[in-house]
């Protein structure tokens, strides 16, 4: 098997291991009237009312699979997913909104959400369901901060290169929804939530900014954010008044670790990317191949880490497959299109222009990467000059953050649509045919 046709079936087989079905009932059983959720049991006889909530790319696939576990006992669900994200759901109701910035059917889905939350009493469960993306999915802008200017924001966030820390952060502090108050607008009811983790560490907090989960952040943190990435001048006026007030201790802050409200609160990660890691080195060793992982929480500029796969690969006797997975970052400087891991292939296979035996692969386990409708690309030697055959000037387009034009001209994008799923991106440096 060559170099590509190995890593595009590794990146198969590590997908393959993030679907949401077998995951979740791995960690939601029913039996008669005992539902076991992780190692905690919860006695159905005595729960009044069973609402399933949630927001994420994975929202559909969790919702369905809920469904197949506890069927006719669900009284009322609503989850909010990404465009082109649904599935057919029974009873839970599906709404898409806009991702990765905030529209105005983010916040009429975070306003039904709280409702529903808010209606919950002492004897009710809330299952709520969590993945990445849901955090842009469910803007609930605190007043007098509009949905407009809280994009703002988040696209100055997204163009300075913030971390999903950063960015969360800051989201919190102007949200009514998000860093736990979720849970405090659900509380007293028992609730349980499923986490599909998209954050490198699988901090509850930062996982779709914590609707359930305590908020360890502060206004003074977010506020700090904004300073550190350089926006803080340019944010919107009433963005930099609630920070500033918040800071001071003239709005109420986030609940934090300790307080009562979490104390029917129940977390439960179905997943993360160990699971796609670990498909991926199986399968590589399957073909072959001496694998070898270098992190699961590989983070930084893409570009910069596509050099460092790369030294790390070409330091390995062939045939070598290194893997990595994670959450790397574009800071944005040019009007192009693309995303990280287009970026990061881009940059790859600049610095492998002509060599037969490396292949690079940089891909999200969701099914896209920045604003394109690619997941990423595979790239090797010949890339570079078949992006000149088209006649494009590589250098300039990578320079213009345009890595998605190039990569569509010479055929190396993934295209997978939406895997619903969301288990961070997965990374693979193929060095030689398998022998």
């Amino acid at each position: 098997m060559d170099p590509r046709a190995a890593a595009e079936t590794i990146w198969q087989a590590a997908l393959a291991a993030g679907e949401v079905a077998p995951l979740l009932r791995g960690s939601l059983q029913r039996r008669g009237d005992m539902l076991q959720v992780g190692d905690r049991a919860v006695d159905l006889s005595v729960i009044d009312r069973v609402l399933v909530l949630g927001c994420g790319k994975a929202g559909a696939a969790m919702a369905l699979a809920v469904e197949d576990v506890l069927g006719g006992l669900i009284t009322c669900g609503f989850v909010v997913v990404k465009d082109a994200h649904l599935a057919p759901t029974r009873t839970v109701v599906l709404a898409e909104a806009g991702h990765p910035v905030p529209d105005a059917r983010g916040v009429q889905a975070a306003s039904r959400l709280l409702d529903l939350a808010s209606s919950a009493g002492a004897d009710d469960l809330v299952i709520f369901l969590v993945s990445g993306g849901g955090s842009a999915l469910t803007p609930a802008p605190a007043s007098p901060i509009t949905l407009t200017e809280k994009q703002e924001v988040t696209r100055s966030l997204l163009a300075a290169g913030a971390a999903i820390g950063e960015l969360n952060a800051v989201r919190k502090h102007l949200s009514r929804f998000k860093g736990g108050q979720l849970a405090r607008a659900a509380a007293p009811a028992l609730v349980v939530t499923l986490v599909l983790s998209d954050v490198i560490g699988d901090p509850l907090d930062v996982i779709a900014s914590g609707p359930t989960a305590p908020d360890p952040t502060t206004f003074g943190g977010a506020l700090d954010v904004l300073r550190a990435r350089g926006i803080w001048a340019d944010a919107p006026f009433s963005v930099r008044q609630r920070l500033h007030a918040g800071a001071r201790g003239e709005i109420l802050e986030t609940p934090k670790p300790g307080d009562p409200i979490f104390g029917r609160v129940r977390h439960v990660i179905i997943g993360n990317n160990q699971l796609v890691v670990n498909a991926a080195l199986e399968c590589a060793r399957s073909l072959g191949y001496r694998a070898e992982l270098l992190t699961r929480e590989l983070q930084g500029e893409a570009r910069q880490m596509a050099q460092v796969l790369l030294e790390r690969t070409r330091a390995l006797e062939p045939p070598a497959c290194l893997i990595a997975a994670g959450e790397t970052t574009v800071t944005v400087r040019g009007r192009g299109r693309g995303g990280r891991c287009q970026e990061f292939a881009l940059a790859a296979a600049m610095a492998i222009e002509g060599d037969e035996e490396i292949t690079v692969l940089a891909a999200g386990t969701d099914g896209t990467d920045g604003p394109t409708d690619a997941a990423g690309a595979v790239v090797d030697g010949s890339t570079v000059n078949r992006g000149r055959q088209a006649g494009l000037d590589v250098q300039a387009a990578l320079d213009d953050n345009d890595a998605y034009r190039v990569l569509r001209a010479t055929g190396d994008l993934i295209v997978t649509g939406p895997t619903n799923t969301n288990l961070l991106d997965l990374y693979l440096v193929v060095h030689g045919p398998a022998r």
